[in-house]
């Protein structure tokens, strides 16, 4: 039989750390990272999603960032094609894929934990749903698949249509069991909830100081439209209400604050039905043992 391709796997929620571990590791261990983030993919969209620098990367290859248009959609099964080609090229080269982010959906795709339906799209369904609220299409997916409903980001109204439209044909969003595809070793970061919280202030006022109104002014001097803003959900949701004149900036900041929150917890509750994640805290010393052992099997 042949042996599955290693690949080191680092979930969390937003603010944990798994950006800087995922170097750390790489440089420790001979890797590369390949970003599971889902709006990373998209040229321009740096500090608001909070995209490492090239100086944090400290020379540490990064795959699946800005590959992409944030003018266009990107599925999880574009996500998909384009990282196990990055797997490939990686283990092609003897170093160690490191796969590091927070869309749970696109790594447990990757790895197999969730079959991607072959549903395509239904053009009339999306015009029907479209004009539904997002709130009332939220509570028609907790009826009809309360699983997926749980961790789905409840604003982006895209993927909750899409989700429904997948159960309209299949009753559920399609889950395996079992890790199937690699010899993936699991590391969860969980910081305790109080230094969580205080980290994502923290994070949030930096980037409003590093300048994330005007990004978002750039993008759509450039077409992005507030539409399009607003599709891609957190910080760009809430600058286009921003530039529309729709909230103060204290009320941006406040209400972002307090929405980055709920959806940590949402990333968490979700990574927390894998079994096989290991969890630590992001400063654990055991991270490198752990490691170390399973490298060596």
């Amino acid at each position: 039989m042949q042996k599955k391709q290693k690949v080191l796997v680092i979930v969390g929620p937003t603010s944990s750390g798994k950006s800087a571990l995922a170097v750390e590791l790489a440089k420790r261990f001979n890797g590369e990272v390949i970003s599971a983030d889902s709006r990373q993919v998209y040229r321009g969209l740096n500090i608001g999603t909070g995209k490492i620098t090239k100086r944090e990367m400290k020379g540490v290859r990064h795959y699946l960032l800005d590959i992409a248009s944030a003018k266009r959609k990107f599925s999880a099964d574009d996500y998909v094609r384009h990282a196990r080609t990055a797997i490939r090229d990686i283990a092609s080269r003897g170093k160690l894929p490191i796969v590091a982010g927070g869309t749970g959906f696109y790594i447990d795709a990757l790895v197999g934990r969730i079959i991607l339906p072959n549903v395509p799209p239904n053009l009339a369904f999306r015009r029907i749903h479209n004009k539904t609220a997002v709130a009332e299409l939220l509570c028609m997916l907790e009826k009809v698949d309360p699983e997926r409903a749980k961790t789905i980001e409840p604003n982006n109204k895209r993927r909750i249509i899409r989700a429904l439209e997948i159960t309209a044909a299949l009753g559920h969003v399609p889950y395996n069991d079992i890790v199937s595809r690699y010899e993936a070793l699991w590391i969860g970061l969980a910081p305790p909830l109080a230094t969580l919280e205080k980290k994502i202030r923290i994070r949030l006022f930096a980037r409003i100081r590093e300048g994330m109104v005007a990004e978002a002014k750039r993008l759509h001097a450039a077409g992005l439209s507030y539409k399009r803003m607003e599709e891609l959900g957190l910080e760009y949701r809430f600058l286009a209400r921003l530039l529309q004149g729709k909230v103060t900036r204290s009320q941006m900041v406040e209400e972002l604050n307090r929405t980055i929150r709920k959806y940590a917890i949402r990333q968490t509750r979700y990574w927390k039905r894998n079994k096989d994640i290991k969890w630590f805290e992001p400063k654990s010393r055991k991270i490198r043992s752990v490691i170390r052992t399973w490298l060596r099997k």
